[in-house]
């Protein structure tokens, strides 16, 4: 199932988008629920209850304007950084060298705010050469949390997982250098498209797909989740380790090589830029820079 948020004549939906991609169908939810985006879904599907009814009318997909599917996220997205083999090599010789010995034991794990949010093809707000003049793109596949728990053992990450969607992990580089953290250089305003929609999990093998990300037309990045170095149950369990996840929870799950900090002389995004990503299975994303 492809769930999806978006604006009709005004007013937030969340629906079922049609096999073909064409179509989408509205869950009869409450205006208070909707707001939500597919968070109302996920949290009762872990209660247990079904869906809600579909109305009967569908609506051309083309006619909407497709929303983030968790517009308003309970708390920060759990992010992890160089989870990918060539990416970590590309950053092997950058100001992250210090720390690369130890992304082969653990995973290093960092949150964006849920204000970075925003949709599919919503513009990405630059904060101005007085706050940041390196900002970056990240193509990553992202888990959605369905049932919750804490101490989730690899064994047992699929029962945990409700679907998965796109997020573009912008980052301002040199923000997150002088910090000596990666919060603040990653929670800027508009810093988190995510789309187009969700994709159920018995609709996605996720370990078995393809990430990919085009900056003004140029393919960057071109990976396969197979070349994570903390692959999709690991992340699981170790993000909950002495943690309660809860329903709708977002864990993106790392950037293939190509950003654009790994070029020399790096190519950071400026106004006008357009990132798109392609994640097979999952859709596409795209968004202009402004």
């Amino acid at each position: 199932m492809h769930i999806a948020s978006y604006v009709h004549a005004g007013q937030r939906r969340v629906g079922v988008v049609s096999a073909d991609g064409l179509q989408v169908t509205a869950f009869a939810l409450a205006p208070d629920a909707a707001r939500r985006g597919a968070l109302p879904l996920i949290e009762a599907a872990a209660r247990g209850e079904p869906l809600p009814a579909l109305e009967a009318a569908a609506l051309p997909l083309a006619q909407v304007q497709l929303a983030a599917p968790i517009p308003l996220p309970r708390r920060n997205l759990w992010c992890v950084g160089r989870n990918y083999h060539a990416h970590a090599r590309e950053l092997a010789t950058s100001v992250f060298k210090d720390n690369s010995a130890s992304v082969v034991e653990w995973p290093i794990v960092f949150t964006k705010a849920p204000e970075t949010v925003i949709g599919p093809t919503d513009a990405v707000v630059l904060p101005g050469a007085a706050i940041s003049e390196q900002i970056d793109y990240e193509a990553e596949l992202t888990i959605v949390i369905g049932k919750g728990g804490k101490n989730i053992r690899r064994a047992d990450w699929r029962e945990h997982v409700f679907g998965y969607t796109i997020i573009n992990d912008v980052t301002a580089r040199d923000v997150q250098m002088r910090h000596q953290q990666w919060d603040m250089g990653k929670s800027f305003d508009t810093f988190c498209p995510m789309g187009p929609w969700i994709v159920t999990a018995d609709e996605l093998d996720a370990t078995k797909t393809r990430v990919r990300c085009w900056v003004n037309g140029e393919l960057r990045q071109d990976a396969h989740t197979q070349d994570l170095i903390f692959d999709l149950p690991t992340l699981v369990e170790t993000v909950s380790r002495g943690i309660t996840l809860h329903p709708g929870d977002l864990i993106a799950t790392g950037s293939p090589a190509g950003v654009g900090m790994g070029f020399k002389p790096p190519k950071y995004l400026a106004a006008g830029d357009r990132v798109r990503i392609e994640i097979d299975g999952l859709g596409v994303i795209e968004n202009e820079f402004v």
